[in-house]
């Protein structure tokens, strides 16, 4: 058994991006990391703007100038200015090759065809240079960064339509159990609705995992070694929930045995979550998790989301932890570290009721999980505690 932090650098040694590229759409990164570095085929700006609503002035000894002409966003016309000459101007718009500063429209004074600053104005003041954000031939976005809505609208303000990513690795899911079936009306004696696969699928695509197949079976030892050696050939990462531990109908490790899977650790020292497994073989990653589901969805957050991430690319992730004040009492028992469900608002952690590893409820609620470490306790209200956001 082995600390957390532990494993969670074992991870990160062992989870780097796919070398494989996609050629994609800018309008559909989003959450892709860029495979390459992106150089910019324009200036951006692509010519000297106008930061301001007003007037952009061929600047002189005197604070009157004459009013020309005007220039708006999207003309292409360049009137020429003399000094002492002005063109009524709007935010966006290209400055005229003559004109050397902009005024604000607030900093003036009108009189028909004359303005008189109110306001002594610099040179270049208000305007946006040529290739101020980036220039052409120059690196836009470094490989590796991750595609927010901003970059790619800044991409897109580069005239950018298609990008080279990193791809996304394909995921299997499979869950074992005797005791599942499918939500129904009617809930046999001794089952239980299985869970775990609509959540790992829904918390996968809310993090732009699409590439995603599920697999169920049941506790039989032939039925786990077909489905795992089938998923282990052909899936970049697969994640198994239940089966992992040592019962008699637990197969799975086992199974894995036989296949040859590198077991690169096998249970962690926490709670909830203990009988975790992390292998390899070849270039497929498999992590064996408990089939309670509460235990499984903090495996996921903890371990497989930010391995996900890296394989995806983005190679410095890592979950965010900050530290908040408790509103909560909790006395821990045993010696492991917990993650606990929590509320994080406005600083303050409240630690919900219902820690159990089989309970859903409490974590329908959550939006944190506080982080109790092996040699921490207690913690009373008014502490400074840990926290890890979920992406939620």
């Amino acid at each position: 058994m082995i600390p957390v932090e532990e494993a969670i650098n074992i991870i990160n040694k062992n989870t780097t991006p796919l070398e494989r590229k996609n050629r994609i759409n800018i309008l559909n990164a989003l959450g892709y990391s860029l495979y390459e570095d992106v150089i910019s085929p324009i200036d951006m700006p692509p010519f000297n703007q106008s930061a301001m609503d007003g007037y952009a002035l061929s600047l002189h000894n005197d604070v009157t100038y004459t009013v020309i002409d005007e220039v708006i966003a999207g003309d292409s016309h360049n009137p020429v200015l003399k000094a002492g000459e002005a063109v009524r101007i709007f935010t966006g718009a290209p400055l005229p090759k003559s004109a050397n500063a902009v005024v604000m429209q607030e900093n003036v004074a009108v009189d028909k065809k004359k303005i008189i600053l109110e306001k002594p104005v610099s040179f270049e003041e208000n305007i946006r240079p040529l290739g101020e954000q980036v220039k052409k031939g120059e690196v836009a976005l470094t490989k590796g960064t991750v595609l927010t809505p901003a970059a790619i609208g800044y991409l897109t303000s580069l005239g950018i339509t298609e990008i080279s990513v990193y791809k996304k690795p394909s995921i299997a899911i499979v869950v074992t159990g005797n005791e599942l079936v499918e939500a129904g009306p009617t809930l046999p004696y001794g089952k239980i609705y299985e869970s775990n696969s609509g959540m790992l699928l829904s918390a996968l695509i809310s993090l732009g995992h699409t590439d995603v197949t599920i697999h169920k079976v049941k506790d039989e030892y032939a039925l786990i070694f077909s489905i795992l050696e089938k998923t282990i050939a052909h899936h970049d990462i697969v994640i198994i929930t239940g089966g992992i531990s040592v019962g008699d109908y637990d197969f799975v490790g086992k199974v894995l045995q036989e296949l040859t899977v590198e077991q690169i650790f096998y249970k962690v020292k926490q709670k909830p979550g203990k009988p975790l497994f992390f292998g390899k073989k070849k270039n497929t990653i498999v992590f064996g998790l408990p089939g309670n589901p509460a235990a499984v969805l903090s495996c996921f957050y903890i371990y497989i989301y930010p391995a996900l991430q890296r394989i995806s690319g983005d190679v410095g992730f890592s979950l965010p932890r900050t530290t908040a004040k408790s509103v909560s009492n909790f006395t821990k028992k045993g010696d492991k570290t917990q993650f606990l469900k929590a509320i994080l608002k406005n600083g303050e952690a409240t630690i919900l009721e219902g820690q159990s590893s089989a309970m859903l409820q409490t974590f329908a609620l959550a939006n944190a999980m506080v982080y109790l470490h092996e040699e921490q306790n207690v913690i009373s209200i008014g502490d400074s505690i840990e926290v890890i956001s979920l992406p939620i």
